[in-house]
């Protein structure tokens, strides 16, 4: 069921979020769905730059990555919600929102494939253009989840959606930031285990 479930997120399908906002029990799943995807997506990221030649760096920075990308999630979601109940008068639920855009963060997992960038530079001038398209699917899919959840205009549901990508932004941003600052970065904490 939830493989069927990821298949029809990947292909934009609305009726499978309508069925998740309304199930209860695909709360859990939709966190580790956001943990799992977080997780490769950094994953790659991580390895794809750096090689393979300092893999507690990589993974130190890969969990971080992940730790930073539930906390976007998190915050972005609850902004969604925010704004739909506030200003648009939204009857939703944080978790309706957690269990239909959770779904919808699938689309991160294509980020994995940075990893191929170790192997040669050169392949990723064929994944960067592939994670950038994977990242404008999210965006979509995270417009047709929301407005399914919201029940919304598709400009009220765009607007909303586009405030909590920037609120996921600026939780990548100042985390980011903090960490550098504090010198506690990815190479910081691998320093520490060496």
């Amino acid at each position: 069921m939830l493989i069927d479930r990821i298949t029809k997120a990947f292909m934009f399908n609305k009726e499978v979020y309508s069925e998740v906002e309304h199930d209860t029990s695909f709360t859990t799943t939709a966190w580790v769905i956001v943990a799992a995807t977080a997780f490769l997506s950094s994953l790659g990221s991580q390895f794809g730059a750096g090689g393979f030649d300092q893999p507690v760096a990589g993974i130190t920075g890969a969990l971080v990555g992940t730790v930073v990308g539930i906390i976007g999630f998190a915050v972005g979601t609850a902004i969604i919600a925010w704004v739909g109940q506030t200003v648009f008068k939204a009857e939703v639920t944080f978790d309706e929102l957690v269990r239909t855009l959770g779904l919808a963060y699938v689309w991160r997992v294509v980020g994995v494939l940075s990893i191929v960038g170790a192997f040669s530079p050169a392949l990723t001038c064929v994944t960067a253009p592939i994670s950038f398209a994977a990242a404008i699917a999210g965006l979509f899919s995270w417009f047709i989840a929301a407005k399914e959840a919201l029940d919304l205009d598709w400009t009220q549901t765009i607007v909303t959606v586009l405030l909590g990508w920037v609120a996921i932004m600026a939780v990548a941003f100042f985390t980011t930031l903090i960490l550098g600052i504090l010198g506690l970065g990815a190479a910081g904490l691998a320093g520490a285990f060496r």
